[in-house]
């Protein structure tokens, strides 16, 4: 068996069995060795995370799968990536970026209906319904089984109408998404409809929702997954702003809470 069919086999395991698991979200080599150390099961890719590592406000597809390959190289967990919207409109463009993934390591991926357009936010409901399906058609035919993640975006992008969401994930559910994920909610009671509204696993970010929900609470109304996003990348870099900023005021009382360096190094491999 091979490497890439070994992890696909453990990720489509975390999605069948009981209660919900964790998958948080490196951005570098670095930070996927300390997640893995840490006893974290699976990894997720984050756009905004690979955006802040580069000091962009984007990423483009190439940098995409570039990062995509560091993590899965540096970790042996199974790793899902963040495609955003495929890098393309055209229902088959997007679906390359599958394909490519798959090609760079990841078991796993998610395509959102999020164009990038401020005049549009997400794509018409026939459009995103058919990028999906051209999604799951490359991701079948894939030598291993890959995970397809369909994203409906409405909640982040203005569309507070939890209807619509619904009605998109049961139709990419329909389509034979394998997760449905509708990041932007916040309360447990919105996130427990949207549960029961589909049959297939569900991915929830706490990036965007109500930091008072816990794990448990989480998997009793039937969530699958939970990811964070951003969060983690966002959480490091307010460190290093406020330290930087104590530094130029000149002072230097961050240095009290600096981290181990032999915790750091015991989760990285010994160099030959």
């Amino acid at each position: 068996m091979s490497e890439q069919m070994e992890k696909a086999k453990i990720f489509q395991a975390l999605h069948a069995r009981e209660g919900a698991f964790l998958i948080p979200n490196p951005w570098d080599a670095g930070t996927a060795r300390l997640l893995q150390h840490l006893g974290f099961e699976a990894l997720a890719t984050t756009s905004l995370g690979v955006a802040n590592m580069l000091g962009q406000r984007h990423v483009t597809a190439e940098q995409t799968l570039e990062n995509l390959r560091a993590i899965s190289t540096a970790s042996n967990l199974p790793v899902n990536v963040d495609l955003e919207n495929g890098f393309a409109d055209a229902p088959d463009a997007a679906a390359r970026m599958i394909t490519r993934a798959a090609e760079n390591g990841a078991v796993g991926g998610s395509i959102e209906d999020y164009t990038g357009s401020k005049n549009q936010p997400v794509y018409d409901f026939n459009l995103a319904v058919e990028r999906v399906e051209a999604s799951i058609a490359a991701a079948r035919a894939l030598p291993f089984p890959f995970l397809f993640t369909a994203r409906a975006e409405g909640m982040l992008h203005g569309d507070t109408d939890l209807d619509d969401v619904i009605k998109r994930l049961q139709a990419f559910e329909k389509a034979g998404a394998d997760v449905l994920y509708a990041p932007g909610l916040k309360s447990l009671a919105d996130i427990r409809t949207v549960v029961q509204s589909v049959t297939k696993p569900i991915n929830v970010v706490m990036g965007q929702a109500d930091p008072s929900i816990t794990l448990p609470e989480l998997a009793t109304v039937g969530v699958k997954r939970i990811s964070i996003g951003g969060a983690l990348s966002r959480l490091a870099l307010k460190a290093f702003m406020d330290g930087a900023k104590e530094m130029r005021e000149g002072r230097f009382d961050f240095v009290r809470n600096l981290g181990s360096i032999e915790d750091l190094r015991s989760a990285f491999p010994t160099s030959e």
